[in-house]
């Protein structure tokens, strides 16, 4: 898979294709809204900081990361955003389910000194929206330089 870089493209195909993600996504966005968080960009989302220390969620063009957010995290939940746009309702079953699942999993393991030795990546779905987001980021950084 390669990143839509074509943000018409992006947001059309978001918006159709994958609108069930994005439906929860407006309604996530609404509650951070009317909690006091404000919206910030990356890429061509739109996300917000919220908690500590625990990662990022994705729905749709919508994504929330804890305060201490990396570049890392922040490419990996609009990879999942550019992910939606090629599995559209097939998303929450193939990618955000079982991300959700493995997330808790691994959190689990971790409060019971048993933590994974697998990198976070290593499961197909979690390296895909690494490896979509940074690619992403990249042409949008030689975009600006050029």
């Amino acid at each position: 898979m390669k990143p839509i870089t074509h943000k018409g493209l992006f947001y059309f195909l978001n918006f159709t294709w994958g609108l069930p993600l994005n439906l929860g996504g407006l309604v996530v966005a609404f509650l951070m809204l009317i909690t006091g968080h404000r919206p910030r960009r990356w890429g061509p989302c739109i996300y917000f900081n919220v908690g500590e220390r625990w990662g990022g969620a994705e729905w749709g063009i919508f994504f929330i990361t804890d305060k201490q957010d990396s570049i890392h995290v922040k490419n990996h939940e609009m990879g999942h955003a550019m992910q939606n746009c090629y599995f559209g309702p097939l998303m929450p079953f193939l990618v955000s389910l079982p991300s959700l699942t493995r997330y808790w999993f691994r959190r689990l393991g971790e409060k019971m000194k048993k933590p994974s030795r697998k990198a976070y990546d290593a499961i197909w779905f979690e390296g895909s929206a690494t490896r979509l987001g940074f690619e992403y980021w990249k042409r949008l950084k030689e975009k600006q330089e050029a």
